[in-house]
């Protein structure tokens, strides 16, 4: 391994470790949020917060234009002080956040189609514009691998935050506490964020913003950020769906089976911003096997975690269902479907961070079929519960098993695509994975059997968890993968 690849694997490596830090952080935030939001609020305020969510959050993956992953690319390139680059990005995707937040305000209709909200509610469109400022401010940090700032921000100050303000709340005005506690978490968060990049990159010098210069910019993002929003769309098209079809009480079911299903999907955020700046140098240099070995990496780390994760929760899936009380286990279906979707989906988030830089638009073009492909199936799904007469619930395991379908579909089609690309193998399998998920489901069955429920979060989930990562360790991770927990990579 040359000098160059030993330090690309320590970056990868080192911001990895940092931010799994911050995932398992953010799980102690986000878990009592879910718990607080299910057992004090209840399922009906719960969807009704989801419902208006999907729409505060897409239009803030609009709203960063790409950022989030172009800024690295941009600050590679441009010749102009960093300051000022960020200061380009951070006022377009700004400008476009007040204008969305402008309308929204006027339309309240859109973030809550049965009409039922207060004004603290509707007050949720004033978390877009530091949202969008915080993604730009992370990617602008990464850049300079500084992962530990998205760790205080987006998993310890925003989570925290969050579950402390809505337990708060409750007792103060409970029918609008969970959207007051979110613009709470979103601002704090935005804070923590950026006070550091005007540390690092200081004030922009001899700026002069040009509404030229912006809208290019725009334009060049253009295929990131609609990226961006088809990737994220993929994890909330089924809520969008769902709120016209089942009411309140059973999307906020739904809702709670997605955030629990959703915290290995962060996983894959804990590389993310490394692997970008990493493969952009190597697109620099034309080094282009050194990007198909980082991405093969990666891809197996991604993967690994998230099955794991995805046994321990999916196993003893009524009893962590059961934590947001007896109202939720009707979504142990959809919990299942959604954490696999998760592991199916890591292959396709790992080659897209490649894809985006070098084949935009036919990963957009692959992106947009997908988020088709799902519609489609969801929809159908959606019919098929109504022919058979089912409940709700069964809508909700029918949008879920969509989504693992055409995940599942996207991650061959874009491994492929950059494999192509590459002239180099991207595949993220191996077959030690089916030893660790065989021992670990054997270990699940146990538990399930003969252990009572409240021991089978207690005890069962970290059995099945120490089972997985032991198997995993002696079968599936090799020298190259174990660099993951060493701080230093030495031959």
């Amino acid at each position: 391994m040359s000098e160059q690849s030993q330090q690309d694997i320590q970056a990868l490596a080192k911001g990895g470790r940092t931010n799994i830090l911050g995932f398992v952080i953010r799980l102690g935030g986000t878990a009592p949020f879910l718990f607080i939001a299910a057992r004090l609020y209840g399922k009906v305020p719960l969807g009704r917060f989801a419902a208006a969510l999907v729409m505060i959050e897409l239009v803030g993956q609009l709203c960063t234009l790409g950022q989030k992953r172009g800024l690295a690319q941009r600050l590679s390139e441009d010749g102009d002080h960093p300051a000022n680059t960020v200061g380009d990005a951070m006022l377009l995707s700004g400008t476009i956040a007040v204008v969305i937040g402008a309308l929204f305000w006027c339309f309240p209709g859109i973030l809550f189609p049965n009409g039922n909200y207060t004004l603290a509610d509707r007050l949720l469109v004033i978390s877009i514009l530091p949202a969008t400022l915080t993604d730009v401010a992370l990617s602008a940090l990464a850049y300079r691998y500084d992962v530990a700032t998205s760790v205080r921000s987006r998993a310890i100050v925003e989570p925290w935050t969050r579950s402390i303000a809505a337990l708060a709340l409750f007792y103060v005005v409970p029918a609008s506490g969970l959207s007051i506690a979110y613009i709470l978490s979103i601002w704090t968060a935005a804070l923590a964020a950026l006070w550091p990049l005007y540390r690092s990159y200081g004030l922009p010098r001899d700026w002069h913003p040009h509404p030229l210069r912006i809208w290019q910019l725009g334009v060049r993002n253009l295929p990131l950020a609609m990226a961006d929003a088809v990737e994220w769309g993929t994890r909330k098209l089924d809520i969008f769906v769902l709120r016209f079809f089942v009411g309140e009480g059973a999307l906020g079911v739904y809702y709670f089976a997605q955030q629990v299903a959703t915290l290995p999907q962060k996983l894959k955020t804990s590389f993310e911003p490394i692997l970008g700046p990493v493969i952009t140098r190597n697109l620099r240099e034309g080094n282009l096997d050194a990007i198909a070995k980082q991405v093969r990496q990666v891809g197996f780390w991604v993967m690994a975690a998230q099955a794991g994760i995805a046994l321990a929760l999916a196993i003893p899936g009524q009893a962590v269902m059961g934590l947001g009380g007896r109202d939720f286990v009707g979504g142990t279906g959809a919990l299942a479907f959604l954490l696999i979707a998760e592991v199916v989906a890591s292959t396709a988030v790992v080659s897209e961070a490649a894809l985006v830089y070098v084949q935009r638009f036919r990963n957009l073009l692959v992106s947009l079929a997908t988020i088709a492909f799902q519609a489609l199936l969801t929809l159908a799904g959606i019919m098929w519960v109504d022919h058979l007469g089912l409940n709700q619930n069964f809508h909700a395991a029918a949008a879920a098993a969509a989504l693992m379908v055409s995940l599942g579909t996207a991650s061959l089609v874009k491994a492929r695509m950059l494999g192509n690309y590459l002239q180099a193998p991207v595949n993220t399998w191996r077959w030690a994975l089916i030893w660790a998920v065989a021992a670990a489901g054997l270990t699940g069955w146990a538990v399930t059997r003969f252990l009572p429920e409240w021991a089978e979060l207690a005890l069962g989930i970290p059995a099945i968890l120490a089972v997985y990562c032991w198997v995993i360790w002696h079968k599936g991770f090799g020298p190259d993968d174990r660099v993951l927990f060493r701080k230093n990579v030495a031959e």
